[in-house]
Order: structure tokens, then C-alpha cells, then sequence
């Protein structure tokens, strides 16, 4: 019992390892942003059990989608040096227990959709399917960033949902720039593994086009990234902290281009990890000032 009892621990905190838990702050921000507009708009009020459970509703999603990712891809990753230590590769979690995190992960997310509202849990198969085929798009596609941004952009529009169980193309705009916005950041991120992709066959943009293209197609997404939240700005009626919070944003952009560099990718983690959290965090702080001095208030 005891030694049973020591295990359980062990294979949680190796699966949360596995699914990186704590990077959920880059899905969650621009869900925020979603839904707090959406209850904006609906009546001015915060709903906040609809809150917890999109909040919910998406940890579950991407811990699915994280341990789906690691599942599928065990075997490259095996390949790579830089992801050799990852948790199925080194033994320290066994495919089983990383199945049933994400069985569990998906079950959580599904009962949260169905709390939320009946559409909500209609199109929650539709949000999972990218989720599978994603970590495949790099065995039959050298554009797997798409489809990555793809699954991304369904979370402002499931959150927007889930507040107001009606469709909104106001959260399409915002789940389009979130979905180009990520996809941007994993054509850099996808830079560092080009020598190993092109011995192992693994397909990306860099890996067939080359680290500068993919930089160049990084900066592409995030001036259309730029222009989508410009354009979901003035739909929704943004006012003054919005706007400071997006140019906070194009500088964060503007300072992440000039540090990761073709020849010189030392600084890329910095980009991926501290830049792209603070992106997140800092447009989410000022669009719910910019709410609540327009009146957004609690129950």
C-alpha cells in the first residue's frame, strides 16, 4: 500500500512535467479576453462559475493536447538531442500513465463543455480533432505551425461560447490572431530543431525552406497578428488601455524579432518562453482595465 501510495504521487508530478502545466499561461490570457468581453457585452456582469469553468474547460483541453503531442512524437524525440530527456523517452513515465492523463484531461474538459452550455459540448469533438492531428502534421506536411494555430484560435471562440452559447465574429478575430500569433512563435521555436528534422525527416518550415524564411514568415504572422487585434479592437469598441496594452504588444514583437537572429539562435528560448508569457499577460491586464472602466462590474 504504501509503496502504491508513493508511486501515484510520483507518476502525477511526472505527468504534469510531461504536459509542462505551467504553460497553460499562454492559452488562457487571450480566453480571458474572450469571455470577460463576451460578459461585457452581454450584460456588463462577470460570471465568474463561467469563468472557472472555462478555465477549466481549457487546462483540460491543452493538458490533453500536451500529452497527446508527447505520446505521438516519443519516438522523435527519442531522435533529438534536445528533447531526448523528455519524460517517455528517458523511462521516467510510462506510455500507460500518459494515456491516462490524458483520458482523465479529456474528461475534464468534456464535463466542463457540457456545464457550459449544450453548444459548447456539441462542438467540443471539433476542438479536440486538431488537437490528435497536430503532432501527425509533421509526418505528411512541412507546414505543421498551421495547424498548431488552428487548434490554438478555437479557444477565444469556445470561450466566447461558452459565456454567450451564441457564434461571434468578433471571437473569430480574436482566435484568428491568437492562432497566427502562435503559429509565428512556433515557426521561430521550430528553428532550433532543424538539423535533427532534416536527418530524421521530420517536416517544418525551416527544416524545408531554411531559418531565415522561417523567421521571415514568423514576422509576417505577427504584423497579420497585429492587424487582427487592431481590426477585433475597433469591432468591439476597445478603448485607450486596450490600445496601450497592443502597443505593448507590437514592441514585445518588435524586441522578439531583433534578439533570435538566423545565425544566432542563443536567445530563442528567451523568445518562446519569456516574451510570448509576457505578450499574453500584459494584452489581457490592459483589455480587462479597458473593460472595467467601461463599466464591466461583478454579479
Amino acid at each position: 500500500m504504501t509503496s502504491a501510495a508513493a508511486a501515484a504521487p510520483g507518476r502525477t508530478r511526472g505527468f504534469l512535467r510531461l504536459v509542462m502545466i505551467e504553460h497553460s499561461v499562454f492559452a488562457l490570457p487571450f480566453a480571458y479576453i474572450a469571455a470577460l468581453t463576451a460578459m461585457f457585452q452581454l450584460d456588463g456582469t462577470i460570471h465568474w462559475v463561467r469563468l472557472l469553468l472555462v478555465t477549466v474547460a481549457m487546462v483540460g483541453l491543452r493538458t490533453f493536447a500536451m500529452a497527446v503531442n508527447r505520446i505521438i512524437d516519443r519516438e522523435i524525440d527519442a531522435r533529438n538531442p534536445r528533447t531526448a530527456g523528455r519524460e517517455l523517452v528517458t523511462g521516467a513515465l510510462s506510455v500507460r500513465s500518459a494515456w491516462t492523463g490524458a483520458l482523465v484531461a479529456v474528461a475534464v474538459f468534456l464535463g466542463a463543455a457540457a456545464a457550459l452550455n449544450p453548444l459548447c459540448l456539441a462542438l467540443a469533438p471539433v476542438a479536440v480533432i486538431p488537437m490528435v492531428v497536430y503532432p501527425y502534421g509533421k509526418r505528411f506536411t512541412n507546414f505543421p505551425h498551421a495547424i498548431l494555430g488552428l487548434a490554438q484560435a478555437m479557444g477565444p471562440v469556445g470561450a466566447w461560447l461558452a459565456v454567450t452559447g451564441e457564434w461571434s465574429w468578433d471571437a473569430v478575430l480574436l482566435g484568428l490572431a491568437v492562432g497566427i500569433w502562435i503559429g509565428g512563435f512556433d515557426l521561430i521555436f521550430a528553428c532550433q530543431d532543424v538539423q535533427a528534422d532534416r536527418a530524421h525527416g521530420v517536416l517544418s518550415v525551416p527544416a524545408r525552406f531554411g531559418i531565415p524564411a522561417a523567421l521571415y514568415g514568423a514576422r509576417a504572422c505577427h504584423v497579420v497578428t497585429t492587424a487582427l487585434l487592431v481590426w477585433y479592437g475597433v469591432a468591439t469598441g476597445a478603448e485607450v488601455f486596450f490600445w496601450i496594452g497592443l502597443m505593448i504588444v507590437v514592441g514585445a514583437f518588435l524586441y522578439e524579432h531583433t534578439i533570435v537572429k538566423p545565425h544566432d539562435l542563443s536567445r530563442l528560448n528567451r523568445a518562446f518562453f519569456s516574451v510570448n508569457g509576457f505578450i499574453g499577460m500584459a494584452l489581457f491586464a490592459c483589455a480587462l482595465l479597458d473593460l472595467l472602466t467601461r463599466g464591466l462590474g461583478p454579479v
